[in-house]
C-alpha cells in the first residue's frame, strides 16, 4: 500500500545570528588560546554558513544590558548555566516551536485538517519534559484525547527516518491513519566554550528550528505534490568506526555534542555502502545505482561532509544546491534539518522525480530513504 507525505512546514526562532558575530564570540572566550583563537576563524570562515537562528537572544544585547542566562554584554562572557536551567528553557520555546511547524503544515495541506489526525509523532535530542511535545500538540491543535503519541528522543540528526518509517507503518497496517511528524531542536541552549576542536565545530554548525509533516495512505489531491514514501534502510560502519567520532552525551552543562574531525572521512569511505541496500543494487566497482537518482536530500551536518558525499557520488551542484542552501541559510538544526530540504524539494522537484535522502547521527548510523515526487493522482 503506498504512502504519502502530503506537507512539510518549517519554523525558526524569530533571532538569526549572522555566523560572524557567534564567531566574534566564541573566538573572544578567554578559554581559548591563541589556536583555539586561529581555529575559530577558520572553521567558523569555512563553514558555508551566512546566518542560524536560535531561541537564545543573549547575544544581541548591548553592553550596558544585564546578563543574560547564557551571555554577559558587559564582560563579553559566555555564561554556564547548569543542565536544568537549561532544559527549562527548553521547555516553552521548543513547545511554541513545535505547535508552529505543525499549525503551518495543517495549513499546508486544506484536504488533511486537525480532525484527519490519528497518531502524532514528536522528535527532539535536545530536552525534555513530561507531558511532552505530543502531549503539547493534541492541546494546542484540538486533537482528540485518542490520538496515539509517540516520541523518538536522543537519536541526534538522523532522528527524523525512525520517525517517518513509524508513520508509514502506521499507515500501512490502518489505511484511514493520518500521522502528524514534528522536529525541533534547540542546539544552541547548549553551547559552551571549550579550546578543542570538537566544541568549536560542534559551536560553528548547530541552530534551532522546527519542522513538521503529514503522512498518510490517501492519495494526493490532483494537482498537488507530495512524495511517495518508496523505502527505508538503516546501516552503521563497522565496528569500531565512528563510534567515539560522533556522540551526543549529557553534561552538567547542557549536552555534550562530539562532532569529530574525522567525520566527514569515514561518511566519504562508508556512503557507497550505506546506500547499496537501499538503492537495490549491491556495492562494487563502478556501482553507479544512484545515478538514477535525480534529486538529493543530504543532511548537511558541515560543510565537508557535504563535499565528501558530493564527491564519493559523483553528484552535481545541483544535486547538492538544496542542501547547500539549508546550511548557509539555517546551519545544522539536527533532526529537523533534512526536512526542511526536503520541504524544498517538495515544491520544486519534478513529477516522478526519485529522491533519495540522508543523515547521519551518533553510532555512526546513517538512515536513508527513497521517495518518488508525484503532483497528484487522476
Amino acid at each position: 500500500m503506498p504512502v504519502y507525505l502530503h506537507a512539510i512546514a518549517s519554523a525558526v526562532p524569530e533571532t538569526a545570528y549572522p555566523q560572524s558575530v557567534i564567531r566574534d564570540v566564541i573566538g573572544s572566550q578567554p578559554e581559548l588560546g591563541r589556536l583555539g583563537q586561529r581555529l575559530t576563524t577558520s572553521i567558523f570562515n569555512a563553514s558555508g554558513i551566512d546566518q542560524r537562528h536560535s531561541v537564545v537572544r543573549d547575544f544581541l544585547g548591548p553592553a550596558g544590558d544585564p546578563p543574560g542566562l547564557f551571555y554577559d554584554p558587559g564582560t563579553g562572557r559566555m555564561l554556564t548555566p547548569g543542565t536544568g536551567a537549561r532544559n527549562d528553557f527548553y521547555v516553552p520555546h521548543a513547545t511554541e516551536l513545535f505547535v508552529r511547524a505543525a499549525r503551518t503544515a495543517l495549513e499546508a495541506a486544506p484536504h488533511l485538517g486537525a480532525a484527519d489526525i490519528t497518531h502524532v509523532v514528536t522528535v527532539s535530542c535536545t530536552g525534555f519534559f513530561a507531558p511532552g511535545p505530543d502531549y503539547a500538540l493534541v492541546r494546542a491543535l484540538g486533537l482528540p484525547a485518542s490520538t496515539h503519541r509517540f516520541h523518538v528522543g536522543f537519536m541526534g540528526c538522523y532522528a527524523a527516518f525512525p520517525a517517518l518509517k513509524m508513520a508509514q507503518a502506521f499507515c500501512e497496517a490502518d489505511p484511514g491513519a493520518t500521522v502528524l511528524v514534528v522536529c525541533a531542536e534547540l542546539c544552541t541552549i547548549h553551547m559552551h566554550s571549550a579550546d578543542d576542536p570538537d566544541t568549536l565545530i560542534a559551536n560553528s554548525v548547530f541552530a534551532d528550528g522546527a519542522a513538521a509533516a503529514l503522512v498518510s495512505a490517501r492519495p494526493p489531491v490532483p494537482g498537488t505534490p507530495a512524495l511517495r514514501l518508496d523505502r527505508f534502510e538503516t546501516t552503521l560502519t563497522p565496528p569500531g568506526v565512528g563510534e567515539a567520532d560522533m556522540a551526543w552525551t549529557v553534561g552538567d552543562q547542557g549536552y555534550d555534542m562530539v562532532l569529530s574531525t574525522y567525520v566527514p572521512d569515514i561518511i566519504e569511505s562508508h556512503i557507497g555502502g550505506a546506500l547499496a541496500p537501499l538503492l537495490g543494487q549491491p556495492e562494487g566497482p563502478g556501482d553507479a545505482a544512484h545515478r538514477g537518482v535525480e534529486r538529493w536530500a543530504v543532511h548537511p551536518g558541515g560543510r565537508s561532509i557535504l563535499d565528501r558525499v558530493q564527491g564519493a557520488l559523483a553528484l552535481s551542484d545541483e544535486q547538492m544546491r538544496p542542501s547547500r542552501e539549508v546550511l548557509r541559510r539555517y546551519g545544522n538544526m539536527s533532526s529537523a534539518t533534512v526536512l526542511f530540504i526536503l520541504e524544498d524539494l517538495l515544491r520544486g522537484a519534478g513529477d516522478e522525480e526519485r529522491v533519495c535522502a540522508m543523515a547521519f547521527g551518533p553510532g555512526l548510523t546513517v538512515e536513508s530513504a527513497l521517495m518518488t515526487r508525484l503532483c497528484g493522482l487522476d
